[in-house]
């Protein structure tokens, strides 16, 4: 597809933009492109990373931030407004030829209340939370909430013979003896202790 298609393509289906650097997102990107063919061949959406060019985007929508677009899920709609977070998926869904029907779920309202649409908003933010343990490296470490299950899933891997790749980065404030230890001084007991 060249540039004039994908510019003529912007302004009549959706695009969902995704942080490329996150694995996650990587996989469910290419889930959606894979999914995202009409019978036509043209897609019903298309799939973008964010990149690194912040006017690149406000192209796209004058009110689009860089940073919250790697941090929050965007589909951008063809009259320009955008939906984030479990929004922006509930709108891949409806777009998405084999998920229609899943996404129609989405709009049922009891007493006001869309319950379908708020239980995928929390699935996103647990999803989001938890992507580091899904295998992103670029997306830090994770919640504090989630933390105990990573510990978990080391200790599973451990015990499963899978080489556990130790956290390189430091959570905590070495003290000073670490570094003396880190320079190569070995540590003597203090005399009449046995060590």
């Amino acid at each position: 597809m060249n540039a004039a298609q994908v510019s003529v393509l912007t302004r009549i289906v959706p695009i969902l933009l995704y942080d490329d650097g996150c694995a996650t997102c990587s996989r469910i990107a290419r889930w959606v492109q894979r999914s995202a063919s009409r019978r036509a061949g043209e897609p019903t959406i298309l799939v973008r990373p964010v990149g690194n060019d912040p006017s690149e985007l406000r192209r796209l929508n004058s009110g689009l931030n860089i940073w919250d677009a790697y941090a929050v899920s965007h589909v951008i709609n063809p009259d320009g407004s955008m939906k984030l977070g479990g929004e922006a998926v509930a709108e891949v869904l409806r777009c998405l030829p084999g998920t229609r029907w899943m996404a129609s779920f989405l709009d049922i309202r009891v007493v006001g209340i869309r319950p379908f649409q708020a239980a995928l908003n929390l699935a996103y933010r647990v999803l989001d939370d938890a992507r580091p343990l899904l295998g992103c490296e670029s997306c830090g470490r994770p919640k504090p909430w989630v933390r105990p299950i990573e510990r978990l899933i080391k200790w599973a891997k451990a015990m499963g013979g899978q080489v556990v790749k130790p956290n390189v980065a430091l959570h905590f404030r070495p003290l000073p003896v670490a570094h003396k230890l880190v320079a190569g001084q070995s540590r003597q007991p203090a005399a009449g202790i046995k060590g």
